[in-house]
């Protein structure tokens, strides 16, 4: 089952000093599955066995393999994309992070989705610099998986 995104926010650049304080998302669910996992596992060489090894993970804390918080944070990407877009644009990029946390873990097979909120808008040189805190939640979960004061750049 897979539910649409509801909370698109779509800004033309120039608007975007208006943006802060506005929310978007939730964006659709995603499984992330093992293989997700390993093939993760494989490109970044992090190789903890509570995530790619189901027996040493049942005897941890979680009692299953759970998905490498970098990996979470990583699939920001395709599922702001639905949710968050700048119109307008030359190039956008990905400027760092000012804050992350992972409050929870992902079980491997878990639904996540993300949401969030334009905290700042500041105009830098050829364009604006945009702070939004996108929190990644796990269907039936308590606490969000992961929280991230991210920091991007939009360019005409």
């Amino acid at each position: 089952m897979t539910s649409q995104p509801t909370g698109t926010l779509t800004i033309p650049l120039h608007d975007l000093p208006s943006m802060a304080g506005r929310t978007f998302g939730p964006s659709s669910w995603r499984v992330v599955t093992q293989d997700d996992v390993q093939a993760f596992a494989d490109l970044s060489g992090d190789r903890n066995p509570v995530h790619i090894d189901p027996n040493f993970a049942r005897e941890t804390p979680f009692g299953q393999t759970i998905v490498h918080g970098y990996l979470t944070l990583s699939l920001v990407v395709p599922l702001m994309a639905e949710v968050f877009e700048v119109t307008d644009i030359g190039v956008g990029i990905n400027y760092g992070l000012d804050r992350l946390r992972f409050p929870a873990p992902v079980p491997v097979g878990a639904r996540i989705r993300v949401s969030g909120e334009v905290l700042r808008v500041e105009e830098v040189p050829g364009g604006y610099q945009v702070a939004p805190r996108v929190t990644f939640e796990v269907e039936g979960g308590s606490k969000p998986a992961c929280v991230a004061d991210m920091v991007l750049r939009y360019y005409a």
